[in-house]
């Protein structure tokens, strides 16, 4: 972001996911015959990751990668929330790991001694977490209808990539230039972001309810401080350390809570 706009860097990255997948549709597919249900999912999933997206990238604009990166998550207290609303009953144990993962994360991510006040970049940021806890609920809708995960990640990307390159040019200037500073950065992002981990995402929900896959995703935060200590040699804080060990408590919680609701519920015709 420091190179190139919002638009651009969206509007690339997912392109890249796209291409890198590309050639697995083709091998799965015997060819890029994909069903009618397929590309209408991947349509409605593609607009709203595509708008997710670019809300985020807007955002550091205005905002600190902390503070985007806390309000972003709370997508894994959003999630439950609009399932709630429609009828789905959530337990208490999953609330409570729900919780402990935004304090966690609180812990990980912001300085309180750095705190502002809420600015647009904030705004963008709790925007992009809503679109989130959105798609995370229609990909969980649209793997129930027996579509390949592989291909909705596909067409998700293609659909965001065009949308976003469309408002590339016509609300930015982009500078072939800048496109090669920002390289690295592009095709990481590209490839292992959006073409390895956000096909992981959807290709995993398939065995992980909306809520628990929202809260297992928010471990990113906590795997991002732990390799800025391996890799990059930066020093983790105590407080640091503390939102790691709240989160990974969290995550068990969570899984503790989806055990006791699959357990079938004992007595004699189950001994029978």
């Amino acid at each position: 972001m420091k190179s190139i706009d919002a638009f651009t860097f969206t509007g690339i990255r997912t392109t890249l996911g796209a291409v890198f997948l590309l050639p697995i549709v083709l091998i799965l597919n015997k060819g890029l015959d994909l069903r009618k249900n397929t590309l209408v999912s991947g349509l409605i999933l593609g607009v709203v990751f595509s708008v997710a997206q670019n809300f985020q990238q807007f955002a550091f604009y205005y905002s600190t990668s902390g503070k985007i990166a806390f309000i972003t998550a709370f997508y894994m207290f959003f999630v439950p929330l609009f399932s709630v609303f429609l009828g789905k009953k959530i337990k208490l144990l999953t609330w409570l790991s729900i919780l402990m993962g935004l304090v966690g994360l609180f812990f990980l991510c912001i300085n309180p001694s750095d705190l502002t006040s809420i600015n647009l970049g904030d705004l963008l940021a709790l925007a992009c977490a809503v679109f989130y806890a959105v798609q995370i609920m229609l990909i969980d809708r649209f793997l129930e209808k027996d579509i390949n995960g592989v291909q909705l990640s596909f067409m998700q990307f293609v659909v965001a990539a065009v949308i976003s390159i469309a408002a590339m040019f016509i609300f930015e200037h982009p500078v072939i230039a800048d496109i090669k500073t920002a390289a690295p950065s592009l095709l990481y992002s590209g490839i292992m972001s959006c073409g390895i981990a956000y096909t992981f995402q959807i290709v995993g929900q398939k065995h992980a309810s909306p809520v628990v896959a929202s809260l297992l995703m928010c471990m990113e935060s906590v795997f991002a401080v732990i390799a800025a200590a391996v890799v990059l040699h930066q020093g983790m804080s105590l407080r640091e350390g503390a939102g790691c060990a709240i989160m990974f408590a969290a995550i068990i919680l969570s899984q503790l809570s989806e055990s006791l609701s699959r357990r079938p519920a004992e007595g004699p015709l189950t001994q029978a």
